[in-house]
């Protein structure tokens, strides 16, 4: 049986094992095209960076195969990214995702900063991914040394009272308000990760309502863009609470209801994460047909006509 809230030790120790990775070179990197805040489709590079492992050990979390045991050695980040660079296209925006904490100075050494900035100064947009809890004057520091503009991706994941304590990232939707404050302030743009099926929420429609309320706090926060992520299992704790029943893996059909709804309210950009969406499906028959819609929609953020099927995938 596990506790309730669920401890680093156990997370860690119902883990596979970890991938063998390489400091020097980067986990993947692709080009896509993304609507941007002033409304134009620009072309996007997103390296997936490797790194020192998150310390915050979240439930649901599986960005952490790919990651470090110790800190990321002085000069690996622009290693990485030089690496990437030779074998991308130009692009306007970039994406440096490191599978935790960009301001983590034993993920990212602050040392690197003015060369990881010299690396990335063609780029008019650079966006980072960050926990709410580590912000500081070092976000300055990166920024001030940047040509284009800056955006923090933070985990909000949901704002539901019982589950958010439950999911082991230790902050609380005033902590989340209080970064995204910070980095506005800072003339920093912010998006936001909210999951669809967290652990401990098992009713579907109750998955739908509260991801939409999360979406929706988000928002009224300032954030930019919201991420819609149907939560997976394969982490290990995350196989054992489905066996228990307390994870339910979301239905295809959901996500399309939040991203249908949300897009709707036309509060701001939704996204929603396409990465492994056959494991929600479970037609062949309209599955391809309604990963385009989203695919399209994430592209347009206009809501499009539905995939009609006899399934109920």
């Amino acid at each position: 049986m596990l506790n309730v809230p669920v401890t680093n030790k156990q997370v860690v120790e119902l883990r596979p094992e970890k991938g063998t990775t390489d400091p020097m070179r980067p986990n993947f990197f692709l080009n896509e095209k993304e609507l941007q805040e002033d409304g134009n489709l620009k072309s996007v590079n997103t390296i997936f960076l490797t790194n020192r492992e998150c310390p915050f050990k979240c439930v649901m979390c599986d960005l952490w195969k790919h990651t470090l045991n110790r800190s990321t050695p002085a000069g690996a980040v622009p290693a990485q990214i030089r690496y990437a660079a030779e074998k991308l296209p130009d692009a306007e925006v970039i994406k440096l995702y490191n599978s935790g904490n960009f301001f983590d100075g034993k993920a990212i050494p602050r040392a690197d900063y003015e060369e990881i900035a010299e690396l990335i100064r063609d780029y008019d947009h650079v966006i980072i991914e960050n926990h709410p809890k580590l912000i500081g004057p070092f976000i300055s520091e990166f920024q001030n040394l940047l040509n284009g503009s800056l955006e923090v991706a933070m985990g909000l994941e949901t704002i539901h009272p019982e589950v958010l304590p439950k999911l082991n990232k230790q902050i609380t939707v005033k902590d989340f308000r209080r970064a995204v404050n910070f980095l506005i302030t800072k003339g920093i743009s912010v998006r936001a990760f909210i999951l669809l099926n967290p652990p401990y929420l098992t009713d579907v429609n109750e998955n739908i309502e509260w991801c939409l309320r999360s979406i929706d706090f988000a928002f009224d926060t300032g954030v930019s863009a919201c991420s819609v992520i149907p939560t997976r299992d394969g982490n290990g704790i995350m196989q054992k609470l489905r066996e228990t029943g307390d994870y339910v893996p979301p239905k295809l059909s959901s996500l399309e209801s939040v991203v249908n709804e949300s897009m709707k309210q036309d509060r701001g950009r939704v996204f929603c994460d396409l990465w492994d969406l056959e494991m929600f499906s479970n037609c062949d028959k309209c599955f391809l047909k309604r990963k385009d819609r989203l695919q399209k929609m994430n592209l347009s953020q206009k809501v499009l006509p539905e995939v009609v099927c006899t399934c109920s995938a």
